[in-house]
């Protein structure tokens, strides 16, 4: 599968990301009771800083199929919570529900996600933080090369702390 990426325009996407963050099966991406406005508001806020970048994943047909954000963790989501090294950038991605799975979709994406990343060659090492809870997704990044650190706390949720490397991740992209 191939994808491209575009930006998040926060104005015109906000329905399509309200429906996807507000979805059951996005439960861990913790905006299940949000409004469209609040939508709106976070991919504005988002749109705004320098430090964390949000980009649809589109289908070959330009269909938007997945969401990625990029952050510096030095700066974002884990500033405190530990020792950022140069060229650590963070990532989440979303997948959303479909009547009509298609096996090896959500992987697909992740390894897209993971190429965009390493594109940049300043970027060592990508560094994720599930929470503990989400086994689907430790399979999933545990797949593409990551490995897991520790468990830390943030103030929404425990979270698996995991890093991979370039190089971990073409060793298992390429197994």
């Amino acid at each position: 599968m191939t994808f491209t990426f575009r930006p998040v325009d926060p104005l015109t996407d906000a329905g399509l990301l309200h429906e996807w963050v507000t979805h059951p099966k996005a439960a861990f991406w913790m905006m299940q009771d949000a409004r469209l406005e609040d939508v709106e508001r976070a991919y504005m806020e988002i749109a705004a800083d320098e430090h964390h970048h949000a980009l649809l994943g589109l289908a070959a047909d330009g269909t938007p199929a997945f969401l990625m954000e990029q952050y510096d963790p030095a700066h974002r989501e884990l500033a405190g919570l530990y020792e950022p090294r140069s060229g650590d950038v963070g990532m989440h991605f979303l997948t959303p529900a479909t009547d009509t799975p298609v096996h090896g979709f959500t992987r697909a994406v992740l390894t897209a996600v993971m190429f965009r990343l390493f594109e940049d060659p300043s970027v060592r090492r990508v560094v994720v933080e599930p929470d503990v809870r989400n086994t689907a997704v430790h399979a999933l990044n545990a797949a593409v090369g990551f490995v897991p650190e520790r468990e830390i706390d943030k103030p929404e949720k425990r979270a698996l702390l995991s890093f991979c490397t370039r190089e971990q991740f073409e060793k298992a992209v390429t197994a």
